[in-house]
């Protein structure tokens, strides 16, 4: 396992992406933008358009793509780490970089619950939270953006605690349900000092998943009021159809739909989402690693399953996990747009897909073929190892 530090790009270097054959801005309101050419400096974009509008001169680097699809770089609402590019849940080694493969460039951690001896009193729980939150902030496996360091709440906390954390650099609240704190009093209480000190929460919905977690009804999700409702179809077990239908309706916080949990529960999800006309809550997670192993595809695949099953247009689906994300999490990165990190992955419909073009090989339920990620302007993967080969690819023709 590698632990070389990635590069980054230079305060003044240039990157220059042009000949985009379809460019999706990750924002549900525009999810297809009219450009052909993405710009960025130092890591950031600076220009989006046509690229007759466009300043391309004295570029560090160039990709052509080649009329290949640019994204967002995908975001993972939901996943466990422990410590670098391992899990001890299923003992994995490179599970992050291979997620990379699959599209993904920022995770976001419900909490460290895997790690071996996990701390429950409140000292070693805070403890645990900053050093995780240092550990991702100095090293990024394969340049992924890992923002960790989300501690499962205990009995006896107390705002002075999380204000401790915050001061330290923690902002993130890991899944409230899997430790000690499992009703809805106790859980408003804490969740409302963590958002005064800045902290973005995370509920557990559901049946128990982990030895020490427990049931957590639609009531207790009502009452803590968190940021994030933590896979609302189950991680594993969803609650009953009614109880869903009452979440959705019963606050406006982002509805978290992941990977490992039940596929109907999902379904059912985003269609009350879609009644309701806000699919701008609708988010995507993993909730790996876990008993259920890890899934590299696991954001690309759910993306396709809510488009071909759930009866939403691709490019909307592709917001779920970028650009609502980013919204709901206060991220810089999950959106096309000036001034954000400059995170994109390049796609194309997959090699003998039945689909028309691109979009509708997702809205059919295929995979995409991936050909490249960007994290900050720098190139972090070429074409992916795990996904279909794609019918066309891009190429750095400089730099």
């Amino acid at each position: 396992m590698a632990h070389d530090v990635q590069p980054a790009a230079g305060a003044n270097e240039k990157l220059v992406i042009r000949n985009i054959g379809l460019l999706l801005s990750g924002d549900i309101r525009q999810p297809i933008l009219d450009a052909d050419t993405i710009v960025s400096v130092g890591g950031r974009i600076t220009g989006i358009g046509k690229a007759v509008d466009l300043d391309l001169g004295e570029a560090d680097s160039v990709i052509d793509a080649n009329g290949t699809v640019v994204v967002p770089g995908l975001v993972d609402s939901h996943v466990h780490p422990v410590s670098g590019d391992w899990t001890p849940r299923q003992s994995q080694l490179n599970w992050i970089d291979s997620s990379l493969h699959g599209g993904v460039t920022t995770m976001i951690s419900a909490g460290e619950v895997h790690t071996p001896g996990r701390p429950r009193d409140i000292v070693g729980l805070k403890a645990m939270a900053i050093y995780a939150q240092r550990i991702f902030t100095g090293y990024r496996p394969s340049g992924v953006k890992v923002l960790a360091g989300a501690p499962v709440i205990e009995p006896g906390m107390v705002e002075a605690d999380f204000k401790e954390m915050a001061d330290a650099g923690v902002h993130l609240l890991g899944e409230v349900g899997l430790g000690g704190v499992k009703d809805g009093a106790t859980g408003r209480q804490m969740v409302a000092w963590a958002r005064k000190h800045g902290f973005n929460s995370t509920i557990h919905t559901g049946g128990p998943s982990i030895p020490g977690s427990g049931l957590i009804d639609a009531d207790v999700v009502l009452e803590v009021d968190p940021d994030v409702i933590g896979h609302v179809n189950g991680g594993h077990t969803a609650l009953p159809d009614k109880e869903i239908r009452c979440i959705c309706e019963g606050c406006k916080r982002g509805l978290e739909l992941v990977h490992n949990g039940n596929e109907r529960a999902a379904l059912y999800t985003l269609r009350i989402a879609s009644e309701m006309g806000e699919l701008n809550r609708v988010m995507l997670g993993t909730d790996g690693p876990a008993g259920s192993g890890v899934q590299p595809l696991g954001i690309i695949r759910m993306i396709s399953m809510l488009s071909s099953l759930g009866d939403v247009k691709a490019e909307t689906a592709f917001c779920f996990a970028t650009g609502n994300t980013a919204r709901i999490r206060a991220l810089d990165s999950g959106l096309i747009e000036v001034g954000r990190a400059a995170d994109f992955v390049f796609m194309d419909k997959a090699q003998h897909s039945a689909g028309r073009d691109f979009l509708h090989s997702i809205e059919l339920g295929d995979l995409p073929g991936i050909g490249m990620t960007v994290i900050d302007g720098i190139v972090r993967s070429s074409r992916s190892r795990n996904t279909p080969p794609a019918e066309k690819l891009p190429s750095v023709v400089a730099g």
